[in-house]
């Protein structure tokens, strides 16, 4: 598996072929999406709205969308923050915004993969530990991060949409 940054093109746009790849994706994932109220309609999330998810994601500084590509198929993609996205925060820990792996591909060992690149690019760039927040309503997605050594510090609200959530930390 390799995992490569998404890169825009020079007018700041991303890629149609890739941004196309990108949004079947989400859409493989409308049960996440549902939980997550991030779409007015979690069965038919157009590329226009994926387009705009990730240019939020990016519109932080030390934002980053890695795509995850095995046999060339994109299977998943990471966003992750080089620091948390409040200035006035003392967290010296960087994020791992969203992890989404294709559904069809679901406990194929793909999330675990790219967990690990992540948080050797982390460790590569000399950080000592790792954070991410989950919703509270996945309860998927908390048992996955647990299972990976992650463990929770506390409860909080999301900054998009106070939804409640539990922020985990893994140390590198």
């Amino acid at each position: 598996m390799i995992l490569l940054p998404l890169a825009p093109v020079e007018d700041g746009a991303l890629p149609g072929p890739v941004l196309t790849e990108i949004a079947t994706l989400y859409a493989t994932n409308h049960a996440f999406f549902e939980l997550s109220g991030d779409f007015p309609d979690p069965g038919r999330i157009t590329v226009e709205q994926v387009a705009a998810a990730l240019a939020d994601e990016l519109a932080h500084e030390g934002a980053e969308v890695l795509l995850a590509r095995s046999a060339g198929r994109l299977v998943g993609l990471a966003a992750t923050l080089a620091h948390h996205p409040d200035p006035t925060s003392e967290d010296p820990d960087p994020w791992i915004g969203l992890l989404l792996i294709d559904a069809t591909a679901h406990r194929e060992g793909y999330g675990r993969t790219v967990v690990a690149m992540v948080e050797d690019r982390f460790r590569a760039a000399g950080r000592s530990g790792v954070r991410i927040a989950v919703l509270d309503a996945n309860e998927k997605g908390l048992a996955f991060w647990e299972s990976q050594g992650y463990v929770t510090l506390r409860r909080a609200a999301d900054r998009a949409a106070g939804r409640p959530c539990t922020v985990l930390r893994k140390a590198l």
